[in-house]
């Protein structure tokens, strides 16, 4: 009978300790969530006057217009008829944007866990005119790390800010993806990316750190792991045809000859389009973890590894892969040591390299195993981002601004304008 009272005094004492280990909470400071909420988010699509460029992010071309992301904020309109003297007419407010492409005269953007769709036929009176809501996955903006994160609260909205406080909760955490911008690498240039393409076009012109990327009548948008799927046969309407896991680490997304290529932290990965609904995989090339966007053209592919920081290892380098007509067999050809690179852009023969702050570089790459022996230009004294050639023009994104180089000759490149960046004060 003891043994029995025993028990049962122990099964009281930790069903009491279970109730208020149910009922404990915390006192800490932390990373407290500001919100916007639902309603707010959904009708905050809207035209404002131009602003100076504070965090640019992601650059697409179309049409003579330069569309500039400011990261979570929305989207600068550049008018770039005359590179000489691009002007900024407007900012589309776009709250959580991160990536656009624009198919005729609709712009697609992601807005926090939406897409939207964007009539630009008037470019000085942009209109949403569709919206595919909670197609992604729910992110946060980048906190203060020396700071735990307080409990999210769904149903209030949004995220779009963190603030510094005491709070007091229940135990339990919950992990959310941050949004990763320009200076983490989170987050090309043929008619199915937009590259490549002249004006009047029906698609725009991405670099080669977008996650977003057009195909006949599809829209695809990649995440960490998950490709999102939209049917654009009608612009002005995409509707969701699904998802499916394509990987992991993955940081950029290029389409060209019916393929896709996403680079990631582990290697390239390469899948058809052959059916377009269905992208099937047929082949990868594996390297050592870094940050790595990549372009193809004319049976190479380009691809920067960049090191540091949450991109694992030092390794800073240019990739040259040889690949088989059907993009089923891939091999190494060169390997191209550099300070640390970014994005890229190919035209033609004309390799053009965002080093980091080293600056931008400029290869002839004819001859694919002395690369490095050929170096056009350099222009050092630059942090850059990413690029875009088009039609003599160059179209690149750094830390201090946006910035247009005439490459028509290309023994004589030159720089022709640039948008600042606005100095803090």
């Amino acid at each position: 009978m003891k043994t029995i009272r025993n028990i049962f005094t122990l099964l009281i004492l930790f069903a009491g300790i279970n109730s208020c280990m149910d009922e404990y909470t915390e006192v800490f400071t932390a990373n407290s969530p500001v919100y916007m909420g639902w309603d707010e988010l959904r009708t905050s699509v809207k035209m404002a006057e131009s602003r100076d460029l504070i965090n640019p992010g992601k650059i697409y071309f179309k049409d003579g217009y330069i569309f500039i992301n400011e990261e979570l904020k929305g989207i600068h309109i550049i008018d770039n008829q005359d590179p000489t003297n691009p002007q900024n007419i407007g900012f589309i407010e776009v709250p959580g944007n991160v990536d656009i492409a624009i198919k005729n005269n609709i712009l697609y953007a992601d807005s926090y866990v939406d897409l939207v769709a964007i009539d630009i036929s008037d470019i000085s009176n942009p209109q949403e005119v569709n919206r595919v809501e909670d197609i992604f996955p729910y992110t946060t903006p980048p906190y203060d790390e020396e700071y735990r994160v307080a409990k999210v609260d769904e149903e209030k909205g949004v995220v779009i800010d963190w603030e510094i406080k005491e709070i007091r909760q229940e135990m339990e955490y919950h992990y959310y993806p941050v949004f990763r911008g320009v200076d983490e690498a989170f987050y090309a240039m043929d008619a199915a990316n937009g590259g490549g393409s002249s004006n009047g076009s029906a698609f725009g012109v991405g670099g080669s750190m977008a996650r977003f990327g057009l195909y006949n009548d599809y829209l695809y948008t990649v995440d960490n792991s998950m490709l999102y799927m939209f049917d654009v046969n009608s612009p002005e309407s995409p509707s969701d045809i699904g998802n499916m896991n394509v990987g992991w680490n993955i940081e950029t997304m290029f389409i060209t000859d019916g393929h896709m290529f996403f680079g990631t932290r582990d290697g390239m990965l390469i899948y058809s389009l052959e059916v377009a609904t269905v992208p099937s995989y047929i082949g990868q090339f594996w390297h050592i973890t870094s940050c790595d966007p990549v372009v193809v053209a004319d049976g190479y592919a380009y691809v920067t590894l960049r090191g540091g920081n949450a991109c694992g290892s030092n390794v800073n380098r240019l990739d040259v892969l040889e690949l088989s007509d059907d993009y089923t067999d891939i091999s190494l050809l060169e390997s191209y040591p550099l300070h640390g690179p970014y994005g890229l852009g190919i035209d033609d023969q004309t390799l053009f390299v965002c080093d980091g702050d080293a600056g931008l570089k400029v290869y002839d790459v004819t001859d694919k195993q002395h690369i490095d022996d050929h170096q056009i230009a350099s222009f050092p004294n630059i942090n850059t981002y990413d690029v875009i050639p088009v039609n003599g023009y160059l179209f690149m994104i750094g830390d201090g601004g946006f910035y247009q180089y005439d490459y028509s000759d290309i023994q004589n490149i030159s720089q022709v304008s640039v948008i600042p960046v606005a100095t803090e004060e």
